[in-house]
């Protein structure tokens, strides 16, 4: 299982609480909730873990207004994903 933590403080100040109002595509193996309202994303493995980015690169390229909080929130989904240690070496392999 991977889990991987979406910051708070990006632009989009991203929490679970603002991913379940914004209505954005979960990823297969859903989202949770530290303590403090910060998101987190489950995958089974790193592969899935891209194949959502990919789904999220998508849906923001999807979205008319670039500026909109649903834009700003999956550009984070995706940067933290990307940045993730496990992804990278992965991608790497």
């Amino acid at each position: 299982m991977l889990r991987i933590e979406i910051p708070s403080n990006g632009p989009a100040q991203l929490s679970f609480s603002k991913f379940q109002r914004l209505n954005m595509p979960v990823p297969p193996n859903g989202v949770d909730q530290e303590i403090n309202d910060a998101l987190i994303v489950s995958f089974e493995d790193e592969r899935e873990a891209i194949d959502y980015s990919l789904e999220m690169d998508h849906y923001a390229n999807s979205l008319n207004d670039h500026d909109s909080a649903n834009y700003l929130a999956a550009i984070e989904i995706i940067k933290a994903i990307n940045e993730d240690e496990f992804v990278q070496s992965y991608r790497r392999r």
